[in-house]
């Protein structure tokens, strides 16, 4: 059997601006994250981040190339419409690009949108109370959740406007027997959120698989979960963690610098 051919991507370094090379990169680490940590389903979620300083262009993975491929210059940047800015050998996913673009066009507070098919997050879509006030992790979910039902693979630009009405003012959003999203401020906000709403969903499962009666975390406290979020993290949200992450990443393989 014939070695693989290797993938080579020609750097775009000098090719765009000190903002977007910042954002290719910080999204190109947050592919690899997600793969580093088991969340990536193949080649079949996504994650896009808006190009700084524009309201209708963001970077999507290149459809084909596993997480842990993908660097600062494969990603593609394309329109709202879909259409590639750049020219990129690579085709975008269009579920990724009907789910994304949708909640872009209307959520501009958001530079970042993350969507997996985790096994712990599709296991508690799945569920008919969807996420439970069961761990401290889902005290932060559930302060800003939405929920979203499943309409099938989502081609379907009719979906767009449920889509979004649904998501709201929200930061995450549960898509019913489908999987997990995420938004952020930055790409380390979406990112972050994404740990812990994959976390929560995971100690949902185990603690219902213990058998035992389950305990739930009031109301009261779930309503003031966004003040001591802002008090754990410094008021810096995801980027508190997101340099300890890049490290993380770096030993283990820097190329998606590149």
């Amino acid at each position: 059997m014939n070695a693989p051919e290797k993938l080579t991507i020609p750097s775009l370094r000098d090719r765009v601006s000190e903002e977007e090379w910042q954002t290719r990169v910080d999204l190109a680490a947050c592919y690899r994250l997600v793969a580093d940590f088991g969340w990536s389903d193949l080649i079949f979620t996504h994650i896009t981040a808006r190009v700084p300083g524009t309201e209708d262009q963001f970077l999507i993975n290149p459809y084909g190339m596993m997480f842990d491929e993908i660097t600062a210059s494969s990603l593609v940047k394309i329109d709202l419409h879909g259409n590639k800015i750049e020219e990129s050998p690579f085709p975008v996913n269009p579920a990724g690009f009907t789910i994304h673009s949708a909640i872009h066009s209307v959520r501009h507070d958001a530079q970042c949108v993350l969507h997996v098919h985790s096994i712990n997050g599709v296991a508690v879509s799945a569920q008919k109370n969807g996420l439970l006030p069961l761990s401290q992790q889902s005290i932060f979910v559930l302060s800003s959740l939405a929920y979203h039902g499943y309409e099938g693979v989502a081609l379907n630009e009719d979906e767009k406007p449920r889509l979004v009405a649904d998501l709201g003012d929200k930061n995450y959003l549960m898509l019913r027997n489908h999987g997990l999203l995420t938004l952020g401020k930055t790409i380390a906000d979406a990112f972050v959120n994404m740990y812990i709403f994959e976390a929560a969903c995971m100690i949902q499962v185990r603690a219902q698989a213990g058998g035992g009666e389950l305990i739930e975390i009031p109301q009261a406290i779930i309503s003031g979960a966004k003040d001591q979020a802002r008090t754990v993290t410094k008021s810096k949200g995801g980027m508190l963690a997101w340099p300890g992450l890049l490290r993380r990443l770096d030993r283990i393989d820097p190329s998606y610098r590149t």
